[in-house]
């Protein structure tokens, strides 16, 4: 199940990660540059596990669970390294919060769902959001070292707070799926009517 090529790409994607902290602490710009492309490389596998999932008939339950947890991971890291370094700083910040709590408040209520047998499709929006956190991600993991026509922090600043305009939207979505579930789980069950006594046995009117 592992060795298979979509669950080998999506496990590629958790194990660059210590690849990409560690390049926050190579000397500028180069480890910039190495940050991105590791990060970028990520992204791509992102598309082509599904692809081969698809293609070679190869979709799994395994798959299916760590495509999101890889997603999540790789970018959970990336932000709180930017936070540590301080590319993502000041009132940016609080977006960055937005995100990681949206993405742990999701995550509980998959897990949540899951145990009653209820799975909540990722919405055409929630795509879009995870594919414009990938790209503000990605300017700001470059910031200072982009070419100077390239203004790469402002451009990922105005997309993280952008995403997380997002993020706020597509996880009250996913709550509110959540909870109709948690209502439909807490309603008493309907109690059994009772049942009619049995007829009396047909006797014949005394004459």
């Amino acid at each position: 199940m592992f060795t298979k090529v979509p669950n080998l790409l999506t496990l590629s994607r958790i194990a660059v990660i210590p690849g990409m902290v560690g390049a926050f602490y190579i000397e500028s710009p180069i480890g910039n540059w190495v940050a991105l492309v590791i990060f970028v490389a990520a992204g791509i596998t992102d598309y082509f596990d599904g692809y081969f999932a698809r293609t070679l008939g190869q979709q799994s339950a395994l798959g299916r669970f760590l495509d999101p947890v890889a997603d999540k991971l790789l970018i959970a890291a990336a932000i709180l390294m930017l936070v540590a370094f301080d590319r993502i700083a000041g009132p940016s910040v609080l977006a960055a919060v937005v995100i990681l709590c949206r993405e742990i408040l999701v995550s509980g209520l998959r897990e949540f769902l899951a145990r009653i047998d209820v799975s909540v499709p990722v919405s055409q929006l929630a795509k879009w959001k995870t594919t414009l956190q990938i790209v503000a991600i990605a300017f700001l993991l470059v910031g200072d070292a982009a070419p100077a026509f390239v203004p790469a922090a402002t451009i990922g600043d105005w997309g993280i707070w952008i995403a997380a305009v997002l993020t706020l939207y597509t996880g009250y979505d996913y709550l509110r799926a959540g909870l109709r579930h948690m209502r439909d789980e807490t309603k008493p069950a309907a109690r059994p009517t009772a049942a009619a006594p049995p007829a009396p046995p047909f006797t014949r009117p005394a004459e």
